[in-house]
């Protein structure tokens, strides 16, 4: 059974094509792997199904009354809320209902026999509804799904504003599942999710009976969960049945054979185009030279693929720092409250080491304590000599005018514009990209920017806050390759193991130093 047809798809920004003419399909119990390169239109999809954005052609149709959940990387939370009343805003459509039928109760006084009769069936089949959704519990169910996702830790009554992209998600994903959707859209839903989640959200998904479309650059998770595949590139949209590892086999496989084609087909049109030209002067072969340029002119000439520029980064190395990259004296971390026990830490030059822990117990304040971005709650950071930083921040907010070159130049006002336009590219970014305003790009193309700000700039220090998360396959992996290359010293925080155990030399474990309960 068809959950979900989608026909004939167009859509574009600008001169950018994002969709040309895609059909796609989701039935029953498929758990699909949304995948490709950043920038190639999976959040739009996404956006272009839930009807956040209207398609250019084309016909999105969903079964009949299908509740679909939608996680959404860019969702913005009201500030003025707290974590409960995100919670409970998962039963919205109850609350609607409840108060629509204490509507209909109001009425039934001034009601005929028949309005009456048909009021009080109405009521009953909205107190049945109200009843198998357990409305008249909601609040020991978001008491339960909180103390899952350990927000009751945080705190129910906190503001979301005051919560780390971690909680956030968190909070975001416990409400979806609230509200018990029948198909399940998740867009990165491992990005700020720390590993002890990603396990849960990993069983969760494993057992899920109904269908998912996810979109994930993190690929042990996704083989461990889809059985379907479909893949964005170059406006297309293509299926292949199994997981990632056997779709790369596929992909593979179709690519030589459209280059062996394609190969044999040039052959062909040069073999033509010289018997055409060689042999339509002469009256006796003019015939066969015109049969000849007829073929030429009907062919289907076979197009390959344009191939998408691959990341290249390479982290331009300052002279080497003191023995001593920084060392604390019974630091607490923290904003009005502690968030760390006092803490005795160093980091020699040459160690390359790993922050690990749950969410919201103060990793990335650790790292903005130590370079200075905040202040301790008390006690000292000594930092070397010779120091060279190079900080990535974990989310950028940037203004509504600001394109990606301007963003470079204000970094490197010397820069030329063909040097500025050349860093960009080594990144990974297209043309388009690069003359588009930072704000309307996917969250790996901004990632991408940032990291040209940071290979750029000579270090030999980096502090790096979860800089996988939304970068694509080839981003990431040529991202481990340059920190495995890195001389300098590295300060990492991520979620990864499958990306950090191949580069770090220590693992400090966040959780053994926080005053938050775990």
């Amino acid at each position: 059974m068809s959950i979900l047809n989608v026909e004939h798809l167009s859509h574009g920004f600008g001169d950018r094509a994002i969709f040309n003419d895609v059909s796609f399909r989701l039935l029953k119990g498929e758990h699909v792997g949304f995948i490709g390169a950043n920038g190639e239109g999976k959040s739009t999809f996404m956006s272009i199904i839930t009807n956040k954005l209207q398609p250019d052609e084309g016909k999105i149709q969903w079964a009949k009354n299908v509740r679909v959940g939608y996680l959404d990387q860019h969702t913005v939370l009201q500030k003025d809320q707290t974590i409960r009343m995100v919670l409970q805003s998962a039963f919205s459509f109850l609350f609607e209902q409840e108060k629509y039928m204490n509507e209909l109760y109001n009425k039934m006084g001034d009601a005929s026999p028949e309005e009456l009769e048909k009021m009080m069936e109405e009521t009953g089949e909205i107190q049945d509804l109200l009843t198998y959704h357990d409305f008249y519990a909601i609040d020991s169910k978001v008491e339960e799904i909180a103390k899952a996702f350990d927000l009751d830790d945080i705190g129910l009554d906190k503001s979301v504003s005051e919560l780390s992209g971690g909680q956030r998600t968190k909070v975001l994903l416990a409400k979806l599942l609230l509200e018990k959707p029948d198909i399940l859209l998740l867009d990165e839903p491992t990005n700020y999710l720390d590993e002890q989640h990603i396990v849960w959200l990993k069983r969760y998904l494993q057992e899920y009976e109904n269908a998912f479309i996810l979109i994930s650059h993190d690929i042990p998770f996704l083989n461990s969960v889809i059985n379907l595949i479909y893949h964005v590139e170059n406006a297309k949209i293509d299926r292949y049945v199994g997981d990632y590892d056997k779709f790369q086999q596929s992909y593979a496989a179709k690519k030589a054979q459209l280059e062996a084609a394609y190969k044999k087909q040039q052959q062909e049109i040069e073999s033509l185009k010289d018997f055409v030209a060689r042999n339509k002067a002469r009256v006796a072969t003019r015939n066969m030279a015109m049969s000849r340029q007829k073929k030429l002119d009907k062919m289907e000439v076979i197009e390959l693929a344009r191939e998408k520029p691959k990341p290249e980064f390479h982290f331009k190395e300052a002279r080497a720092a003191s023995r001593y990259i920084f060392q604390t004296k019974d630091i607490v971390i923290g904003y009005d409250t502690p968030l760390s026990k006092p803490l005795n830490i160093e980091m020699e030059r040459g160690d390359k080491i790993a922050l690990i822990g749950a969410n919201g117990i103060g990793k990335t304040t650790l790292l903005k304590s130590i370079i200075g971005l905040i202040p301790t709650l008390s006690g000292s950071v000594e930092l070397g000599d010779y120091i060279h930083m190079g900080y990535f921040e974990q989310e950028t907010e940037y203004d509504n005018s600001t394109t990606c070159i301007d963003e470079i130049w204000k970094e490197f006002p010397s820069y030329t514009q063909y040097e500025v336009r050349s860093a960009l590219a080594k990144c990974g970014l297209t043309t388009k990209h690069i003359e588009s305003i930072v704000k309307v790009l996917s969250g790996g193309e901004q990632a991408k920017v940032r990291l040209c700000k940071l290979i750029n700039r000579e270090s030999n220090v980096l502090l790096l806050d979860e800089p996988t998360n939304h970068l694509d396959v080839d981003a990431k992996q040529e991202l481990k390759r340059a920190l495995q290359e890195y001389k300098g010293s590295i300060l990492l925080i991520c979620h990864e193991p499958d990306f950090y155990n191949d580069i770090v030399t220590k693992v400090w474990n966040c959780e053994n130093w926080t005053t938050k309960q775990i």
